[in-house]
Order: structure tokens, then sequence, then C-alpha cells
């Protein structure tokens, strides 16, 4: 087992609406989110952003994507125009969860593949260098 800082093995995108944080976290491999799904939790993630997260944290989870979004309330001293703070809009609070450590399984670090061609992304056609229609996509 591994103490590992979430900077090292994900991705983020944060934004805010109105004295709201989005906190979208990414994992690589199916078995790094399984570990995020146990260890950043609502209550990890709240006490991270002691003293900046006045309000609840609700963590979802995106398993298509690999991906828990956690939803800060109360975490911008007013939003936007209000706030005196620095980062007024939460684009930090990204970089900032990714400064938590957890704990993770060896095997978890090992991954899902053997490498990037053991990958296939989608059951659709092969690239062609022309852009190629969503079946779903209006026409």
């Amino acid at each position: 087992m591994a103490k590992v800082q979430l900077r090292e093995i994900s991705q983020t995108r944060a934004g805010d609406k109105g004295n709201t944080v989005n906190v979208a976290l990414f994992a690589p491999t199916r078995k790094l989110y399984q570990a995020f799904l146990r260890e950043v939790t609502s209550p990890r993630v709240k006490e991270h952003f002691r003293g900046l997260v006045e309000g609840d944290v609700i963590r979802y989870e995106v398993p298509n994507l690999l991906a828990l979004n956690f939803v800060l309330q109360g975490a911008l001293n007013g939003g936007g125009s209000l706030s005196i703070r620095m980062d007024n809009l939460g684009k930090c609070f990204g970089s900032n969860l990714q400064r938590m450590y957890i704990e993770v399984e060896d095997l978890e670090l090992a991954g899902d593949v053997e490498s990037a061609d053991d990958l296939k992304l989608t059951d659709g056609p092969e690239p062609t260098g022309e852009s190629t229609r969503l079946n779903n996509c209006v026409k």
C-alpha cells in the first residue's frame, strides 16, 4: 500500500456557479477509480477544504467517465464579484484537491492495461481524417 498525492494520479476540472464550486476528479484507470471511490469521500473533501467551504460537500459518481464530481456549497465567500478572495471563481479548487493524499494498493497503481495499444475507446469506425458523425447527433 502506498500513500499518494492525487496530483500524481488524477486530473481535475473546476469552476463556479455563484457561491458554489464544482470540482471534477478524473481517474486514469478503473482500478484507480475504485480507489477514489473508497478514499475521496465527501467528509474527507470537506475536511481538506476546512476554512474555505462553509456549506455541504456533495459527491456524485460518474463511472462511465471514471470521475467523481464534487459540489462544494458556500465555497467562494459570496462568489464572483462579491468575493475578495484571490480565486473568486473557484478555478484553483481542482489543484487544491490534488494536494490530498490517499492510500492506494499496489495493484491499483499498476493500472488496467499493459499499454496504450490495448485500449479501444469506441466500437465505431476507424478514424479516416474526416470528421465522423455520431449516431445520436442531430442531422
